[in-house]
């Protein structure tokens, strides 16, 4: 009964139509920094440049690990840097490149290389898509519908990130004296389940701040192709 349950909501829910602000999903392109790297102004640039466009997504990871030159990022997480790791182990990279730009979870570059990475960005927006439906039930849950699957399996990820502009003054390490700008900051990153290309119903942790923006990200498992994005209505 339970089960005849969940499939009937996930149904009612996946009829309703998506409540994406965006009628063709939107490229996503994720930024790896530091405030601690030194070419990472210019990528830091380049990505906040990148957000007044309605057919990217772009999303700003800060990572630790040059906290030790002596400053430490205000805005990292180990998470951020994990996930970071997971590409470079997809890509076949044999270190983690700072300032990087991964785009559609497809491909990478340097994040400071503003051709590039517009480049990456046409390409991925002409890859064709199949996603997944998905829905959002009220604050607490997602759904994802049926589709075709990665090979290995698919995940679902949340993303919360801040869509204002922070400006950071850097007081120590290759930065210090200048101040960086950060668009899209990241805040909060849950891996919420495997998605196997069935129908299913995700729980979503409660948000701590209000001003931060949801999206949902389905793609390959361990760093593969994002292939489904949902982003949740914000309305001040």
């Amino acid at each position: 009964m339970r089960k005849a349950s969940v499939t009937l909501l996930l149904a009612t829910l996946l009829s309703l139509g998506g409540v994406s602000a965006w009628a063709k999903p939107p490229v996503v392109v994720e930024l790896f920094t530091a405030q601690g790297c030194s070419p990472c102004g210019k990528a830091n640039q380049i990505a906040a440049d990148l957000t007044q466009r309605d057919d990217v997504l772009v999303l700003t990871y800060s990572v630790d690990y040059w906290d030790y030159l002596g400053w430490k990022d205000t805005f990292a997480r180990p998470i951020f840097a994990e996930r970071q790791r997971a590409y470079a182990k997809k890509f076949t990279l044999r270190d983690v490149p700072t300032p990087q730009v991964v785009v559609g979870g497809r491909v990478q570059a340097s994040g400071a290389k503003a051709e590039a990475v517009e480049g990456l960005i046409r390409t991925a927006a002409k890859a064709p898509m199949n996603p997944p439906d998905m829905e959002f039930s009220g604050k607490t849950r997602v759904a994802v519908g049926s589709g075709p699957a990665p090979r290995g399996g698919g995940e679902v990820w949340m993303v919360r990130y801040d869509p204002r502009q922070q400006d950071i003054a850097v007081k120590r390490g290759d930065n210090r004296g200048q101040t960086l700008v950060h668009r899209n900051v990241v805040r909060e990153l849950v891996r919420l389940g495997p998605w196997s290309g069935r129908p299913k119903l995700y729980r979503l942790p409660a948000s701590t701040d209000a001003d931060l923006r949801t999206v949902i990200l389905v793609q390959g498992a361990k760093g593969g192709r994002v292939i489904g994005v949902l982003a949740e209505t914000h309305e001040k």
